[in-house]
């Protein structure tokens, strides 16, 4: 569909939803307690963004309920019967409330949950009750405040067969108590997030689209061959040949890193992989003439990192090398 006939459509079905109060705002309307649960009930999207509550207590019924935003709020407690009756919800916001430091077992009852938004929040753990979750395709955890204690179950990243887009930012500069030992962000019981060496665990999401990984100073592979064995044995399932929908990969100010994946990879769709700030490390790519075959790929990275990468063949160089894109 044309762009402008595509955002026209767009306009017309938001213009249809409000006459149908379909819609419910109240952003910025320094609002310090929550709305009466029956004034939004048949709302298909809701936005309470930017406001002042701490506590969510009710246990609102919306069952055409899509999309709710949550961001910028002062939310410390949810409780666990808020999510129970909203089954068609698609899109979660809880960005930038930083002191909700727990989810309710209640978010388990969002079935259709596919856009889950925890950035900037002070979670402290995902319960293991997100394996209900199936159909969950984006999970952002960037600049989470106790991103390198939070706890997820190794058992819960496997549910996540459909997850698309994945975006791991850590806050730095920050002390943390230790980890748990079972815990898919214990690295070799280092207890930071940003001396996380590896993410191995993402070999068991078979769908991941977009993967962002930043300012993780002590990472040394994405995916390590040495640890695949255990935590396969931990989750209990075979793995696949990993990053076959793999769109875009952007590895950011990861200077210890040496290596994405100890063999040739097909990436059979990637079409842009970025490397910025210093990973000055990473000098053998996952790469041969003929991965990513017949597409239009997009290489971006400084010109002293991609002199240093050593290939398997010039073949290979070469066919990369108009790929390449400098940034200004």
């Amino acid at each position: 569909m044309h762009d402008v006939i595509r955002e026209m459509a767009l306009w017309i079905a938001c213009e249809l939803e409000v006459k149908e109060n379909n819609f419910f705002v109240k952003a910025g309307a320094q609002l310090l307690e929550e709305p009466d649960a029956k004034t939004w009930e048949g709302a298909k999207r809701m936005s309470i963004m930017s406001n002042q509550m701490k506590v969510l207590r009710e246990t609102p019924k919306c069952p055409n309920l899509r999309t709710l935003f949550l961001r910028e709020n002062n939310l410390q407690v949810i409780s666990d019967g808020f999510f129970h009756f909203m089954p068609r919800l698609t899109v979660l916001n809880l960005s930038r409330n930083y002191g909700l430091e727990e989810l309710p077992k209640g978010i388990s009852q969002l079935i259709s949950l596919e856009c889950l938004d925890l950035s900037s929040t002070g979670i402290r753990e995902l319960p293991i009750e997100l394996k209900s979750l199936t159909k969950l395709k984006m999970l952002d955890l960037s600049n989470m405040l106790f991103i390198g204690k939070m706890k997820i179950p190794r058992q819960l990243i496997s549910s996540f067969s459909k997850l698309q887009i994945f975006k791991l930012r850590p806050l730095i500069n920050r002390d943390y108590p230790d980890e748990e030992e079972d815990n898919v962000l214990n690295g070799v019981n280092e207890n930071l997030i940003k001396e996380l060496t590896d993410t191995t665990w993402l070999i068991f999401v078979p769908n991941l689209r977009f993967l962002s990984i930043s300012w993780c100073f002590k990472m040394e592979e994405i995916l390590s061959e040495g640890k695949l064995g255990e935590v396969a044995d931990k989750v209990g399932i075979p793995y696949p040949k990993p990053f076959l929908k793999l769109e875009m990969l952007k590895l950011c100010v990861l200077p210890e890193l040496k290596s994405i994946y100890w063999d040739v990879l097909p990436f059979p769709f990637l079409k842009h992989f970025c490397v910025w700030g210093d990973c000055s490390k990473l000098k053998k790519l996952p790469l041969n003439s003929d991965s990513a075959k017949g597409n239009h790929i997009t290489i971006e990275g400084r010109k002293d990192w991609w002199e240093e990468v050593e290939w398997e063949n010039e073949t290979t160089r070469d066919i990369f090398l108009p790929s390449l894109r400098f940034p200004p």
